[in-house]
């Protein structure tokens, strides 16, 4: 068996920017244990599979160890794959995931993604989560399918060094910390954390600026925002808050082509 493989850096405006996805487009689905396999053997934060038929176009996304509901830098790869080198043709491209219909179309700049914007709630923060903060009190602990921490300011997000360990057994997917950004060309940072997904910290993340854009957009008091990820990578996001969905937009730029042979 032969599966065409992509690496694409997402949210990127040169290689080695942003955050590298691999995309395998399949003619059918494969058993997920062998999915599994694929991705752990990629070894980067996601693999994008997707199966394009006459009607849809079905998209999964897998960590080396799991399967999840949303990837936003891995979504926006494999609609780079399809107009980039699929050839193809629609000026958008309707994605059936598990989260639902996502939208991605191309801009002057690189491409745009219509997500679902994520409500989040205050919480009292685990003891786990405080632990892993090492010592770092947070101004505010949010929850939706990450635990969003907002600390002082853009340097205490930086200088970060997580105890990992502490974050292996919260009940959410990851940590995410932010704060308002120094830059006046940008208006917050984060930094994304995944242990339980063998992803310490996770280059770009697309997913954690559904809960952040509409968070920072109330704050700020302004619908559209620049996000900057703060990895050894770093990457800029447009956020773009239209009622319930998170418009989000960034380039991408092809590293690999390559065969898996199974």
């Amino acid at each position: 068996m032969k599966i065409k493989l992509f690496q694409v850096d997402a949210f990127a405006a040169n290689v080695f920017e942003g955050n590298p996805a691999a995309v395998c487009p399949l003619d059918d689905w494969l058993p997920d244990v062998l999915l599994q396999k694929i991705a752990e053997e990629n070894n980067l934060s996601e693999t994008a599979f997707f199966v394009l038929t006459d009607t849809e176009i079905t998209l999964r996304w897998f960590t080396p160890k799991a399967e999840v509901d949303l990837c936003g830098h891995a979504t926006l790869a494999a609609a780079h794959v399809l107009f980039q080198h699929l050839a193809y043709g629609k000026s958008e491209i309707s994605f059936q995931t598990k989260s639902g219909e996502l939208v991605v179309s191309k801009t002057d700049s690189g491409y745009a993604m219509d997500f679902p914007a994520s409500v989040l709630t205050p919480v009292e923060p685990p003891a786990d989560l405080l632990l892993g903060l090492g010592g770092i009190k947070p101004l505010a602990v949010y929850a939706d399918f990450d635990y969003v921490v907002v600390l002082d300011n853009e340097q205490v997000v930086r200088k970060l060094t997580p105890q990992f360990v502490s974050w292996l057994n919260l009940d959410l997917r990851g940590v995410v910390v932010t704060a308002i950004a120094d830059d006046e060309n940008t208006d917050f940072v984060s930094r994304c954390f995944f242990p339980k997904l063998d992803v310490n910290e996770d280059p770009v993340t697309g997913s954690a600026h559904c809960e952040l854009a509409p968070y920072w957009a109330k704050q700020l008091n302004n619908s559209k925002l620049i996000g900057k990820q703060l990895s050894s990578r770093s990457g800029l996001m447009g956020c773009e808050l239209i009622g319930d969905r998170v418009m989000l937009t960034g380039g991408a730029k092809d590293y690999l082509q390559g065969v898996i042979i199974i």
